[in-house]
């Protein structure tokens, strides 16, 4: 009986390990949540970091960009209403000048756009869908969003999904 009563303990024992293990690892791992924040470099005239390549737009200066809203359906969201400010006031705010736009994500997905959708759908880099903030879990920070409902035939297929980029970290226009 004594031989048997050791053996739990060992068990209980090597549970409580593994179990501070487990939280140990879990406090490591990546948040969910991620700061609203976005950088712009490339083909910018203005920057305000240390080694002027770039601007940084802190959460504040995102959302003291003019909010502006699209309510549309994604492949991936029913009818929604996403806000954000238009990309066209952080392409002016930035001095961008290209004419390309290449979208990095937080999952190192790249994808590059045409700066010209900006004034052909008022394309708005959303931050928050249905008045709650965008979440990593949930498209966010950032998601590129198209009036696609506005645009059933030129905003449908394959080629315009992929112009929905959702986990947006950074630009650089081309």
């Amino acid at each position: 009986m004594h031989y048997k009563k050791n053996g739990w303990l060992r068990v209980l024992a090597l549970m409580s390990v593994l179990a501070l293990a487990f939280a140990s690892f879990g406090a490591g791992a990546a948040p969910l949540t991620a700061a609203l924040a976005l950088d712009v470099k490339g083909k910018i005239a203005k920057t305000n970091d240390a080694d002027h390549s770039e601007f940084h737009f802190s959460e504040a200066q995102l959302l003291a960009l003019p909010a502006h809203s699209i309510s549309t359906s994604t492949t991936w969201t029913a009818k929604s209403t996403f806000t954000g400010p238009l990309l066209a006031d952080i392409l002016k705010t930035v001095g961008a000048y290209g004419d390309q736009i290449e979208i990095h994500t937080l999952d190192d997905y790249t994808y590059t756009v045409p700066v010209s959708d900006t004034s052909r759908y008022g394309v708005i880099v959303a931050y928050s869908m249905n008045g709650k903030r965008l979440q990593v879990s949930d498209f966010g920070p950032l998601f590129l969003i198209y009036p696609r409902d506005q645009f059933p035939g030129e905003l449908a297929g394959a080629s315009a999904d992929a112009k929905f980029v959702w986990q947006i970290k950074a630009l650089i226009v081309k």
